[in-house]
């Protein structure tokens, strides 16, 4: 009896985490989609419009909503040689209704210290309507 009236004390809590998609969202992550290109990492990201952002399991995107989004990005140095470490940048992100956007970390050079925050790949989200009928 106690566990049912906690889980029935904890059930308002969880669901308030819990965040509904309408038929169209868009999508983020700091994966890499492209191998090639020279001096590009996998970035982290931090925060989304200032709250922290959390994936729904490993490498799995984060769900937005479309819109000028300001994320915060960080990224490891592409050598141990590099000093400075993790390093925090914003980005700003116009995110289209059902796109799936992979934003990496572009350094300078494989020993620098300086990196930009680049959209490597968009692709479209299968089962995502960005034109909903209206009802």
């Amino acid at each position: 009896m106690h566990a049912r009236k906690l889980l029935i004390l904890a059930l308002p809590i969880a669901l308030a985490g819990c965040q509904t998609w309408g038929p169209t969202w868009s999508e983020v992550t700091g994966n890499r989609f492209h191998r090639v290109e020279m001096n590009r990492m996998a970035a982290t990201i931090e925060r989304i419009d200032g709250r922290s952002a959390f994936p729904a399991g490993p490498n799995e995107p984060i769900r937005i909503e479309p819109g000028k989004r300001v994320l915060t990005l960080g990224a490891v140095p592409p050598s141990l040689v590099t000093a400075g470490g993790w390093q925090l940048q914003e980005f700003v992100l116009d995110a289209a209704p059902c796109k799936r956007y992979f934003v990496n970390a572009q350094w300078d050079s494989r020993i620098g210290s300086q990196w930009t925050p680049v959209i490597d790949e968009v692709e479209t989200i299968a089962g995502c309507d960005p034109s909903p009928k209206a009802k």
